[in-house]
């Protein structure tokens, strides 16, 4: 059972020393995986002593702990900015989908171990990162079912459609080659319309004038770099 001090680590802002150990962390154990890395690999790795090492974090646990508990609260808090004055529900859809792939695609190795390491925390570890999952899990079937109220969507079971919908955008790191691949604006679009022509109630997917879409990207990104 990992201890913890009762100053909970949730809404604290990693310092630059702790973001580094984190990066290198995140990269060991994407190369190794968790159960393979030492925390002597770690140092290594970030040039930081065991010594200094032990200072910030107590475990290997604890670290694995920090990595997906600050990714998810980070992609949480970009989606609720980015959906902030987004009202149409396709358009959300379209905006916690680039969100998503758009954090992702730049930090891919943090990807990696969140979906190869899921099952690996303990204890209060696990329940505070799954608290976090939770809520933008919670986002996904809100905007679903405003989908499905809108009528537009077919009578299909809300969990399997929104998890669907994370298996099509979770595993992009295995397959994404920036090299001949899209970018994150049109692979949003493409899984978006995937996605929305699966759910559709018979009324086909409106096509998106493409002056629309254009200021719909516009304004993410402006409300992502605000």
């Amino acid at each position: 059972m990992p201890r913890r001090s009762k100053n909970t680590e949730s809404n604290r802002i990693p310092s630059a020393k702790l973001q580094l150990l984190l990066r290198h962390a995140a990269q060991v154990f994407s190369e190794k995986g968790y159960e393979g890395a030492s925390i002597r690999d770690i140092s290594r790795a970030s040039g930081v002593s065991l010594a200094g090492m032990y200072y910030y974090i107590e475990s290997k646990q604890k670290l694995l702990y920090l990595i997906q508990l600050y990714t998810f609260q980070t992609i949480v808090a970009r989606l609720e900015k980015r959906l902030a004055g987004v009202r149409e529900p396709e358009q959300r859809l379209r905006a916690f989908i680039h969100n998503h792939l758009d954090y992702f695609l730049r930090h891919r190795v943090e990807m990696k171990v969140l979906s190869h390491e899921d099952d690996a925390l303990e204890g209060e570890y696990r329940r505070e990162v799954l608290e976090v999952k939770r809520r933008y899990y919670g986002i996904a079937r809100e905007i679903f079912e405003e989908i499905r109220g809108s009528g537009a969507a077919r009578r299909l079971n809300p969990r399997v459609a929104v998890l669907s919908l994370f298996g099509m955008i979770n595993w992009i790191y295995t397959w994404h080659r920036p090299d001949v691949d899209p970018g994150a604006d049109a692979l949003a679009d493409a899984m978006a319309g995937m996605f929305l022509r699966g759910i559709m109630n018979g009324h086909g997917l409106a096509a998106a004038k493409p002056q629309r879409l254009a200021r719909s990207h516009a304004e993410m990104r402006a409300r992502a770099m605000g």
